[in-house]
C-alpha cells in the first residue's frame, strides 16, 4: 500500500480528489436532470399535438358511427325515421358514399346495384335505398355494433369504410350497411398542421401491424421499420402496451426520439420521429456553456483549494524544519506571521515556545552547573579512614537536590577521629541545593574549631536559622565520628532517622536514634551527643535518607526497612561500596517504571582488621 509521506500528498488524495469528484458528480447530475426536464417538456407538447390531431380524427369517425347505432334499435324503426337518419349520414361532407346491401336466402341478390346517384345525392339515391330497405326484415331485428374503420388505399379516392351488418329477429344476417369515408379529409387539418409540415419531424399514421397510412414523407414507406429500424421496434413494443408515451432512441443524447397517440375511433396511431439533436439542441448549448464555465468553476475552487492548502502545509513544514532545527540545539529561529488565523496563531505561539526554550535550555545548562558543582561538593563514592572503610552516595530524582552527606578527616578532630555527616534538606530543586551547601560549609568551619560535637551541631543550628527565618527551609542531619584509638562511636541526631548498626557476629541490629529536632527550626535548641563503646571487626553503619524505605513501586508498595535490613545482612562481607551498589540496584529492580519521587542518599561504615 503507497504510504502517504507529505501533507501535501494528502490534501491532494483527501480533500482535492474528493472535492473535484463531488463538483463533477453534482455538474453530471444537473446535466443529467435538466436533460430529462428538456425530453418531458419535448414529449409533454408533442403529445399535446398528437392528442389535439387524433381526437379531430375521431369526432370525423365518431359521427357518421353513432348515427349508425342509431338503427340498433330493438322492434324496428319506422322507415321515414330510417330515411332520415341515411339523409344525415349522407350529407356528411366527408362520407363518399352509403352502401345498403341484401343477403341471405331472400335477398337473392344485392340492392346496392343502381345505388349511386347519377348526380348529386338526393331523393333518386334514398327512394332506391328505401325500396330495398322496406322489402327487408330489418324492422323485426337488430344492427350489429359498427366495425373498427376500414382502410381502402385500392383507388385514387382513398376511403376509410365503417360497416355494421344487419340482422333479422332470428339473430340471421339479412343486410349490410357500410358508410364509406374520404381519408382526406378525415386528416386534412393534421396535413395542415405545421408540426406535419416540418420535415425535420417525420409524422406517421400507422395500424396495428405496423403498415403506413399516411405520412409527411415525399416517398410513402409500406411499413414503419423500412424508415426507421432502430427505433421501430420499440414504438411497436410501446403502441402494443400503452396508449401513448414517447420513447428515446440510443446514444446520450439520442439519436432519435419518437412520441405516439392511439386514436379512440380507428385501430391507427399517430406518430412523430424527432432527432434528437433538434430536440435536445438547448441540452446541447447548455452542456457546452455548462462544461467550459462549469469546468473553470471547478478548476478555480481547485486551484483556491489547492493554494490554501499549499500554503498551510508550507506553513507546516516551515514550522516542521524549524522545530527540528530546535532540537537540534539552534534556538536563533524566527518564523514570520503572515496571517491571523489559526495557522498564524500557531506560528506565534511557536516563536514563543522557541523563546522559552531557550530560556529553559539556558537554565538546564546552568542547572546542570550547578548540580556538576554539588556533585563536586560530595565525597568520592568510597574512602579509606585508618581502619574504616567507607562509601556513599546521592542519587537526585531533579537536577540538583538536598541530600547531602560528607566525609571528614581533619587533624582538627584528634587522632584516629573521623566523622560521617548525612543531611536531608526538605524540599528538592535549587533552593534545596543552596540551603545544603550552606549547611555544609558552616559544619566544615565549625568542626575545625573547639568544642564537642553537639556544641559544633548547636552552633550550626543557630546559624542557620538566621537564614531559614524567611525561607522556611530546614534540614535533618545525622553526625556520626569514630574515635578509633578508643573503639567508641559519638553521634548527634538532629531530627534524621537513626542510623543501623549491625553486627554480624551476633547477627544483631541496633539503631542508633537519640533527642534533637531538624536544623533551622528552633536557634535556641541544644543537641545532645550519644556514644557506643565497642567499635571493632565485623561491625557495620548504615545512614540513609527516608528516599530508600519510602520508595514506591508502580503497585504503591513501599521498599521499607525490612528489605534494607535483609541486604545489610545477607552482603555484609562485602565492601562498603558493593554494598552501596547493591542497595541502589534493589531499589532500582523494585521501583521497575515508577518515578523517582525523593532523593536517595546512604553511607556505609564497616570496621576493617
Amino acid at each position: 500500500m503507497m504510504r502517504l509521506k507529505s501533507l501535501q500528498q494528502r490534501y491532494s488524495i483527501f480533500i482535492l480528489l474528493p472535492v473535484a469528484f463531488i463538483l463533477f458528480g453534482i455538474g453530471f447530475a444537473g446535466f443529467t436532470y435538466i436533460r430529462k426536464l428538456l425530453l418531458s417538456h419535448w414529449g409533454e407538447a408533442t403529445l399535446r399535438q398528437l392528442q389535439l390531431a387524433a381526437h379531430q380524427v375521431d369526432m370525423r369517425l365518431s359521427w357518421p358511427k353513432e348515427m349508425m347505432q342509431m338503427l340498433n334499435k330493438p322492434g324496428g324503426m319506422p322507415p321515414a325515421k330510417i330515411r332520415l337518419i341515411l339523409d344525415q349520414i349522407q350529407e356528411l361532407e366527408w362520407v363518399a358514399r352509403v352502401d345498403l346491401s341484401r343477403s341471405g336466402k331472400e335477398a337473392g341478390g344485392s340492392i346496392s346495384e343502381g345505388l349511386e346517384p347519377p348526380g348529386p345525392p338526393g331523393a333518386d339515391l334514398h327512394g332506391k335505398m328505401m325500396k330495398g330497405f322496406a322489402a327487408m326484415p330489418f324492422h323485426h331485428g337488430n344492427i350489429v355494433d359498427v366495425t373498427s374503420p376500414y382502410f381502402d388505399s385500392s383507388s385514387d379516392s382513398k376511403t376509410v369504410s365503417l360497416v355494421s351488418e344487419l340482422k333479422d329477429a332470428d339473430d340471421q344476417v339479412t343486410g349490410r350497411l357500410e358508410v364509406a369515408i374520404h381519408f382526406d379529409y378525415l386528416f386534412n387539418d393534421i396535413e395542415a398542421a405545421g408540426w406535419w409540415k416540418d420535415h425535420e419531424h417525420r409524422a406517421y399514421l400507422i395500424d396495428d401491424r405496423g403498415n403506413v397510412l399516411l405520412s409527411n414523407l415525399d416517398i410513402l414507406p409500406k411499413k414503419l421499420d423500412e424508415s426507421d429500424t432502430l427505433l421501430a421496434r420499440a414504438i411497436l413494443h410501446a403502441i402494443k402496451t400503452v396508449p401513448y408515451g414517447t420513447v428515446l432512441g440510443k446514444g446520450l443524447p439520442p439519436k432519435e426520439v419518437g412520441g405516439f397517440y392511439k386514436l379512440r375511433e380507428a385501430p391507427w396511431t399517430l406518430l412523430i420521429v424527432a432527432p434528437g439533436a433538434g430536440i435536445l439542441s438547448e441540452i446541447v448549448n447548455f452542456s457546452i456553456y455548462y462544461i467550459v464555465f462549469g469546468g473553470v468553476a471547478i478548476l478555480i475552487v481547485l486551484i483556491i483549494i489547492r493554494q490554501v492548502t499549499g500554503r498551510t502545509a508550507l506553513s507546516i513544514k516551515a514550522v516542521s524544519s524549524a522545530a527540528r532545527a530546535v532540537a537540534e540545539g539552534d534556538y536563533d529561529v524566527s518564523l514570520p506571521v503572515k496571517s491571523r488565523d489559526e495557522m498564524g496563531e500557531l506560528i506565534q505561539s511557536f516563536n514563543t515556545m522557541v523563546n522559552q526554550l531557550e530560556e529553559r535550555a539556558r537554565l538546564k545548562y546552568s542547572l546542570n552547573l550547578a548540580r556538576e558543582v554539588q556533585q563536586n561538593l560530595l565525597p568520592g563514592k568510597s574512602m579509606q579512614f585508618d581502619s574504616l572503610d567507607v562509601a556513599g552516595q546521592s542519587i537526585y530524582c531533579d537536577e540538583t537536590g538536598g541530600d547531602y552527606y560528607d566525609f571528614l578527616a581533619f587533624p582538627e578532630l584528634g587522632e584516629g577521629r573521623s566523622g560521617i555527616v548525612v543531611g536531608d534538606v526538605s524540599g528538592h530543586g535549587i533552593s534545596a541545593a543552596l540551603f545544603m551547601a550552606t549547611a555544609r560549609a558552616l559544619i566544615r568551619s565549625r568542626i575545625i574549631q573547639p568544642g564537642g560535637l553537639a556544641q559544633v551541631i548547636t552552633d550550626t543550628n543557630r546559624l542557620l536559622c538566621i537564614d531559614t527565618e524567611k525561607s522556611g527551609n530546614f534540614m535533618t542531619l545525622f553526625f556520626l565520628m569514630f574515635d578509633l584509638t578508643g573503639h567508641v562511636v559519638r553521634w548527634v541526631r538532629a531530627g534524621h532517622e537513626p542510623a543501623l548498626l549491625y553486627d554480624a557476629a551476633t547477627d544483631n541490629f541496633t539503631e542508633l536514634g537519640g533527642k534533637g529536632i531538624a536544623l533551622g527550626v528552633d536557634e535556641k535548641w541544644s543537641f545532645t551527643e550519644y556514644s557506643l563503646p565497642g567499635w571493632d571487626r565485623g561491625k557495620m553503619v548504615m545512614i540513609g535518607t527516608d528516599g530508600i524505605w519510602e520508595t514506591e513501586n508502580e503497585r504503591g508498595e513501599r521498599f521499607g526497612k525490612d528489605r534494607l535490613r535483609e541486604i545489610l545482612r545477607t552482603s555484609s562481607h562485602h565492601s562498603a561500596e558493593k554494598i552501596i551498589r547493591i542497595i541502589t540496584d534493589s531499589l532500582a529492580a523494585f521501583r521497575q517504571n515508577a518515578p523517582q519521587a525523593d532523593d536517595i542518599t546512604l553511607v556505609v561504615v564497616k570496621a576493617r582488621a
